[in-house]
């Protein structure tokens, strides 16, 4: 994980300085800002049952493209409409099961269950919609954003994961999980470090999913860091 962040840091000042370098031969007044995008997040379960626990790192790998759309003279205020890839983790103790009909389960691993691996992933296309706020000048490189918006997540893949006393599951479950997934986005920083975070608003599990004879209602919350690229 470190080495992913120092990696993505020196990957966006080389590029910055190849930027400013361009910039200073010919300014460009009608420049936009932040119209690449990429974002590692630490990825949590909200509303979950009272026995289901996450553990371990969930990740989260977020990059895109957003049109950058200035709405003033100054250009210091935009609307950012976009396109990404999104791919996330899940590290926590519901076993997700599909039996030799293809029948999907779902149950508490408890503390005498042996395992060293439990995940769900999913993997989705994204189009972000965002406000834009920023301290950005023709010249000046350094600069205060807030971005927020809202996102809409459409579900390509999903696989669930398990190793342990039951032997090794794997096997991909798309139908479990809702194929649009959306919510709330809001970044803000200055230069290159960004705090992030995404507020799903719709559970991530569809309303045929049961734990127990009761509805699987959860939803997500992103949060982490972004870096914006040109």
């Amino acid at each position: 994980m470190k080495k992913l962040l120092f990696f993505i840091s020196v990957l966006l000042f080389v590029l910055r300085l190849g930027g400013q370098e361009s910039f200073t031969k010919d300014i460009d007044s009608l420049y936009r800002e932040d119209q690449f995008y990429i974002g590692v997040t630490y990825n949590l379960l909200e509303n979950k049952p009272i026995d289901l626990s996450q553990s371990g790192f969930s990740f989260g790998f977020h990059m895109g493209f957003i049109r950058d759309m200035p709405i003033n003279k100054n250009r210091n205020m935009a609307i950012g409409l976009g396109l990404g890839y999104s791919t996330n983790s899940f590290i926590q103790n519901l076993l997700i099961r599909e039996d030799d009909l293809g029948m999907v389960s779902y149950s508490i691993l408890d503390d005498t269950s042996t395992y060293s691996k439990n995940k769900f992933s999913t993997h989705l296309i994204e189009i972000p919609l965002e406000f834009r706020w920023r301290t950005s000048t023709a010249t000046d490189y350094n600069f205060w954003r807030i971005y927020t918006g809202f996102k809409v997540g459409y579900l390509i893949s999903s696989k669930t994961k398990y190793t342990g006393d039951l032997g090794t599951l794997n096997f991909s479950d798309i139908d479990t999980f809702n194929k649009f997934q959306y919510g709330l986005t809001l970044s803000a920083g200055y230069s290159t470090w960004n705090f992030y975070v995404f507020y799903t608003l719709n559970p991530i599990f569809t309303n045929d999913v049961r734990l127990n004879g009761s509805d699987l209602n959860m939803n997500t919350v992103n949060m982490g860091l972004i870096f914006y690229i040109l």
